[in-house]
């Protein structure tokens, strides 16, 4: 039961090329590109909403209902206000990095007596406290921060792509990949 994939270099290409152009444009203009990421969560969180009321309904859950409706709510919101998603989202991590640096100097603190050189541990979790007071503290910049990551991600990734399609089409062995 073999099956082939079919890969075409020009369209793996494209994809790298639109990935660098949308990394470029997330570092040329992070302010727009963090209102467009903020659009597309909202407009997911609106049509993810409508899905869940709907099977909330036919299912009989109230439970999923609500998370539709609440979906929908925070939609609006972040669509009406992208500021306050922004911010949200910002203090969400940073809330996330100072309770996992917590566990973690914890998790030290009981490994110190089965493993040497907990250090790494104790060290991990003073960065992760640092960094999530750095976000609580200044949250504009944690906000470029994350545009930023992505820009690089789409970067990468564009690269990565572009360098493969270009492989691909020098080989010439690239129209078909056997079994999978």
């Amino acid at each position: 039961m073999g099956s082939s994939v079919r890969i075409s270099w020009w369209a793996l290409a494209i994809r790298g090329v639109a990935g660098i152009l949308l990394g470029i444009a997330a570092f040329a203009w992070t302010g727009i590109a963090l209102l467009v990421l903020i659009a597309l969560f909202a407009a997911y969180l609106l049509v993810d909403g409508v899905f869940a009321i709907v099977a909330g309904i036919r299912g009989g859950s109230w439970l999923l209902t609500l998370e539709g409706a609440l979906g929908i709510v925070v939609g609006i919101i972040a669509l009406v206000r992208p500021g306050i998603a922004a911010v949200t989202l910002v203090y969400l991590v940073a809330v996330w990095a100072i309770l996992s640096g917590l566990v973690e100097l914890g998790a030290a603190y009981r490994l110190r007596r089965i493993v040497p050189n907990e250090f790494f541990l104790v060290l991990g979790g003073i960065v992760s406290i640092v960094f999530g007071i750095l976000l609580a503290v200044n949250p504009s910049a944690g906000v470029v921060t994350i545009v930023w990551l992505f820009g690089a991600y789409m970067l990468l990734f564009g690269v990565l792509a572009l360098a493969l399609a270009l492989r691909l089409r020098s080989s010439g062995a690239a129209r078909v990949i056997g079994p999978v």
